[in-house]
């Protein structure tokens, strides 16, 4: 058997697109769940998800997985119905890319080189023994509470992207998942029941490696790691110390200086705005954007006052604030209440 590949990122915490939380938040208003609900504890609002550029750290899509399992966790295999909502599509330009490989192999060796452009949890590890495509997800750094979900989800979601690709749904040969079986289980889902209790997390495939794909054209695929490229490049910048400033104003509530957060990283304030400056971003663009969140998040309760959510965002004055708040949402926050 030889290992074809594993992907570039070994951690699930990379950053990632809304598409992922956007499906998330559907399954659960289907199922009578308010958005708010799904989106509570994640510094997440529905309107800066709705943005094309919509971007967020893993531990908020974390967040919103928890309160999906919290809120609808008694629903039989819930990780299955959700991997299996999963399209081509729901991965932009990095599915788009997917879709456009010449062949089986070439697929797998560019989703596995861009693997954090995916929204998975889990790591995969791909190996061949002849026809036989063999698929690995290492689930032992998904946080334990969430974990039989996002295997579930991430199983799922790759079966039923594989199968959209090849315009057919493929037949594995086997599955194991490293699971107690849940009751209620849909057999149906993968054609063959599992082995619950496995070791590992494992699903077999008869396929061609060679396999051309029905709409694989090398020089659309060309275009699109291009820009792949590029959104790895920009995605790869939020992690790192911008990251670290961003999580900093969450906990505080938007209500700390340049210095003081300098400071609570054991940095140089010129240290810290010339490393912003290297990840392409500034102190300034980052405090609005949690202060824009955790403003809508504040307003949305109805509990606060315009006045008392300015000075919880560390404003002198509300008037400053309201400024500040028809500059991202075009509105004052009382007409935003009001609607």
């Amino acid at each position: 058997m030889v290992e074809l590949g594993r992907p570039v990122v070994a951690e699930w915490t990379f950053p990632r697109a809304a598409g992922s939380v956007l499906l998330m938040i559907r399954f659960a208003e289907d199922h009578g769940v308010a958005a708010a609900d799904v989106l509570r504890g994640s510094a997440l609002t529905e309107s800066a998800l709705a943005r094309p550029d919509a971007q967020l750290d893993a531990h908020q899509e974390l967040a919103v997985v928890r309160n999906l399992v919290r809120l609808l966790g008694k629903r039989p295999a819930l990780g299955v119905e959700v991997g299996f909502r999963y399209r081509v599509t729901t991965f932009g330009i990095f599915g788009f890319a997917c879709v456009s490989s010449p062949t089986v192999r070439d697929m797998i060796a560019f989703a596995l080189r861009y693997w954090d452009l995916s929204f998975a949890f889990c790591i995969p590890v791909v190996h061949v023994d002849g026809d036989e495509i063999r698929w690995e997800l290492h689930d032992d750094r998904v946080p334990a509470d969430v974990r039989a979900f996002l295997v579930q989800r991430d199983m799922s979601a790759m079966y039923k992207v594989m199968s959209d690709l090849l315009s057919e749904p493929i037949r594995l040969r086997w599955l194991e998942l490293a699971f107690p079986e849940p009751p209620g289980w849909p057999d149906e889902a993968f054609g063959v029941h599992p082995t619950f209790d496995a070791p590992a997390n494992l699903a077999a495939v008869d396929l061609n490696l060679d396999q051309p794909l029905p709409q694989g054209d090398e020089h659309t695929v060309a275009l699109c790691e291009a820009q792949c490229r590029d959104l790895v490049a920009r995605n790869r910048a939020r992690t790192g110390v911008a990251r670290e400033v961003r999580d900093r104003l969450i906990k505080v509530g938007g209500a700390a200086t340049m210095d003081e957060v300098a400071r609570a990283l054991a940095l140089s304030p010129r240290t810290l705005r010339r490393k912003l400056d290297d990840a392409g971003t500034s102190y300034r663009a980052l405090l609005d954007e949690v202060r824009e969140t955790l403003a809508e998040e504040m307003l949305a309760t109805g509990a606060l006052s315009v006045h008392d959510v300015a000075l919880r965002l560390g404003y002198a004055e509300a008037s400053s604030f309201i400024y500040a708040f028809k500059r991202w949402k075009g509105t004052t926050p009382a007409a935003f209440l009001r609607r």
